[in-house]
């Protein structure tokens, strides 16, 4: 342009600049007083930004919301960037962010679960009549499954669970909640540290740590034993302690009791049980493998077992076979079904949003704090001691229909006797049913079921004789998952199902892949409608399995695939 001179862009790193030195984050300035609130909650703990949930979770427990001043001042404390600190408070429904000029939520909250087996049991009912009942102080919100579908309709007053719950059972617990804010959860008789070595526990990880037993002939045993990862994805778990041992050290170990399938509790009820058969086992996982650290990320919703592995971990510390024992972390989860994926919850462990990482690498690989990381579920380690000691023969001789070993069954929905059924692998549902659940509810006649939670599929009652176990549904567009197992009867419709799932899945899509995150909403908009689009569902199905980065995206598609392919009749 004429009159202005044009400086070359190679030019320009020859022009003196002037340096203007930041005195602190960007964005808002912390006051003063919130810094001191902040600092005075956090005491002399680590301001490590693997922390940062852990941190949210005092806030959040203390002052009953995360205000824009405190997510500053926490901020500032741990030297983390604002923007960092308000994705990662957003990204998890447990944490409540007031901003400026925004009114605090109520001081208690009430959430009642909607997922399917709730639903099944009143749960809209529930939250149709609870807000008058209850009044305006208190908030009741919908909330996707707690882990209590045996005890539906349930709910939770604050972190105080209501079983099988009535508004007059809410209104109670309200009450009892105003007189002592803790609202302490009492957990039914377990067998605590004293008990379970009385019984012989930990005897089989002392001969481990004293050179009675090797690793080699260990791992062997978990080999030839078939036991299968327990949370859903069903990778043979002494093939995984070979990989991970085979990694460069310092290696790491992530236990997962995120638990959030709809439809899913067996680990909560074994972990009120008998905790130390977990813990047993997993400390011997980490002596075969050569872990440095282990990593315990429990649920939110799971409040008293929190507790109680709190005090149990301070027992087992304080016992002389704690001389030998790696440090061991327990996390608190922040409400995310997402991150009962491996990598989210190795992401949510770090301190961050909880969003499944592209592989490869694996996380046996390159998992937790970028080191190579033995993930396991709950329930898999729960058997490692019976497995070792009993050997392998004794699990594989367990099952029926030409399957091998035992599955925890978590069964709810229309049967007499709903629980967490321990039974041979490859039983089929009729048998669960009637041999496990003392047949049908009084009144209902079996029609349909999910093998497998909320991703698992739908099966009509006439696919009774199915071997539930893994490999053996997928020729049926389903899987058995985590083995939570959800029986409808002649009251209810696969449709009605399908789109209770599908708006979990909408909403519990941690938004990061197209395919999943508009996928999931665009698929339950065409369910809900009054006639469904057979081609747009086809094509998205494919689309979202094709394309998505997790399994969330992949198999959301399996429910309304399931409704097309077996319940056509719903849809005429």
């Amino acid at each position: 342009m004429a009159g202005h001179r044009v400086i070359p862009i190679a030019a320009t790193s020859a022009l003196p600049l002037r340096e203007r030195k930041r005195q602190g984050p960007k964005g808002r300035k912390p006051t003063d007083s919130a810094l001191a609130e902040v600092r005075q909650l956090l005491g002399d703990a680590s301001r490590q930004s693997d922390l940062l949930i852990e941190h949210l979770h005092k806030l959040q427990d203390h002052f009953g919301h995360l205000s824009a001043a405190h997510l500053s001042a926490l901020a500032q404390e741990m030297r983390l960037a604002q923007s960092e600190v308000y994705e990662v408070a957003s990204f998890y429904h447990h944490f409540d962010i007031v901003k400026e000029g925004e009114d605090a939520p109520q001081a208690l909250t009430v959430r009642v679960c909607d997922s399917l087996s709730c639903e099944l049991a009143g749960a809209q009912q529930l939250l149709a009549k609870l807000p008058a009942i209850l009044g305006r102080d208190v908030r009741v919100i919908p909330a996707p499954c707690i882990g209590r579908c045996e005890q539906a309709p349930a709910v939770a007053v604050g972190q105080k669970p209501v079983a099988c719950a009535t508004t007059q059972k809410v209104a109670e617990c309200v009450k009892e909640s105003r007189k002592d804010g803790s609202a302490r959860h009492e957990p039914e008789g377990y067998m605590g540290l004293s008990q379970y070595k009385a019984a012989g526990g930990y005897k089989l990880l002392e001969a481990c740590l004293s050179g009675q037993r090797d690793v080699e002939s260990v791992i062997k045993v978990m080999e030839a034993s078939g036991l299968r990862g327990l949370g859903g994805a069903g990778f043979p778990a002494g093939r995984k302690w070979r990989i991970v041992r085979n990694e460069a050290a310092p290696r790491l170990m992530a236990v997962n009791i995120d638990e959030g399938e709809p439809g899913t509790f067996k680990d909560r009820v074994y972990l009120e049980r008998d905790p130390h058969r977990f813990l047993e086992g997993m400390l011997i996982a980490a002596w075969a493998v050569g872990i440095a650290g282990i990593y315990i990320y429990l649920r939110d919703e799971y409040h008293g077992c929190r507790q109680l592995l709190e005090q149990e971990l301070a027992r087992l510390k304080a016992d002389p076979i704690a001389r030998h024992l790696p440090p061991i972390e327990l996390r608190r989860g922040a409400g995310a079904y997402i991150c009962g994926e491996e990598s989210a919850m190795i992401e949510s462990i770090e301190g961050k949003r909880g969003m499944p990482r592209l592989r490869p690498p694996y996380v046996a690989q390159v998992g937790l704090f970028g080191r190579p990381t033995l993930e396991h579920n709950f329930e898999t380690l729960y058997w490692v001691r019976d497995l070792v000691e009993r050997g392998p023969e004794w699990f594989a001789s367990k099952g029926a229909n030409g399957r091998k070993g035992l599955r925890s069954f978590s069964v709810s929905g229309r049967v007499r006797e709903p629980g967490v059924k321990l039974a041979p692998a490859g039983v089929t549902i009729q048998e669960l049913i009637d041999e496990h659940c003392g047949g049908m509810a009084d009144g209902h006649k079996f029609y349909a079921y999910l093998p497998g939670g909320a991703s698992g599929g739908i099966l009509p009652a006439s696919m009774n004789d199915i071997p539930l176990d893994f490999d053996t549904l997928q020729p049926y567009g389903c899987f058995i998952g985590s083995a939570a197992v959800v029986v409808l009867s002649d009251r209810d419709s696969a449709v009605g199902a399908a789109r209770n799932l599908m708006r979990f899945f909408r909403d519990e899509s941690c938004g990061q892949c197209t395919p999943c995150r508009a996928g999931t909403a665009k698929a339950l908009a065409l369910i809900n409608a009054p006639k469904w689009d057979l081609p747009l569902l086809a094509e998205l199905s494919q689309v979202m399995r094709d394309a998505s980065i997790c399994g969330l995206g992949q198999a959301a598609p399996n429910p309304v695939d399931c409704v097309i392919k077996y319940f056509p009749h719903e849809l005429a």
